[in-house]
């Protein structure tokens, strides 16, 4: 089974490289599914309906989101709408859902969704505890599950890191979001699961984490905050890893990077 996992899609630019490079992608590699984080897909803060849409139609078929999940506070009806979750351990209460089992042909998947803790302006549940309570909750053999895949979407390297040596023989992949830039240190544990630290994004490719260098430099030389500009056209970056998963056993086998560049005119 081959999962593609897109980082966080960041603005216009993003979706239209996604739409541009994503179907190409699944003929190519002959992927089951495609999940891509989507919280910065509305102007690089929240998703709404109609961009839910247009992921869709790109050839994304299901979403994850991050700490900016609720930022288009009238949008939040995306979440009940749309195949798109938001991270679990947000507190009770709040709109959506932290987990999903994806049917993609023959395979149920588990998508669950955490945000970290440390460096966040939110002070959600712990991550960790909260994926012990999803799993101890789910009745694994019923579900006939293919493959457990978590989208942790942290601030720190080390917060994540350790997430994953939790979460080993446990989960089929742990996939880092939300810093924009992707690392260098794919790999496949010992236990079967697939890791790395940040998948990267999709979006603008000459600025800053998708944003515009001029209004950050200035940023950094004034103290004073200038506006985020995301360019609409331009180079243009999609970071994305391809995961192989044994579904018999839900461990992984393979973990692939994957770059690719694109001119949005």
């Amino acid at each position: 089974m081959k999962i593609l996992f897109i980082g966080d899609i960041v603005g216009k630019i993003g979706r239209r490289a996604v739409a541009k490079i994503v179907p190409k992608l699944k003929k190519e590699l002959k992927l089951d599914l495609v999940i891509a984080n989507a919280e910065n897909s509305a102007h690089g803060s929240g998703v709404t309906e109609n961009i839910a849409k247009e992921l869709l139609g790109a050839g994304i078929d299901y979403m994850t989101s991050g700490d900016h999940a609720f930022s288009m506070k009238k949008q939040l009806q995306v979440y009940d709408k749309y195949p798109i979750i938001r991270p679990a351990n947000y507190p009770a209460g709040v709109p959506g859902q932290g987990q999903a089992i994806i049917k993609a042909g023959k395979h149920n998947i588990l998508l669950i969704n955490l945000i970290g803790r440390v460096f966040m302006k939110m002070n959600c549940d712990c991550p960790f505890k909260k994926l012990d309570e999803i799993l101890a909750n789910i009745d694994l053999p019923s579900k006939n599950l293919s493959a457990i895949i978590v989208d942790m979407h942290a601030e720190t390297t080390s917060e994540k890191i350790c997430f994953g040596y939790y979460a080993d023989g446990r989960a089929s992949a742990v996939l880092g979001t939300h810093t924009h830039i992707m690392t260098a240190d794919h790999k496949i544990t010992d236990k079967g699961t697939a890791y790395i630290t940040d998948v990267g994004m999709a979006g603008y490719a000459n600025g800053s984490l998708g944003i515009d260098n001029e209004g950050i430099i200035k940023t950094f030389l004034t103290q004073i905050r200038y506006p985020h500009v995301i360019p609409e056209k331009g180079m243009a970056i999609l970071n994305a890893v391809m995961v192989n998963i044994n579904p018999k056993t839900r461990k992984a086998t393979k973990i692939q990077p994957i770059t690719k560049f694109i001119n949005i005119s």
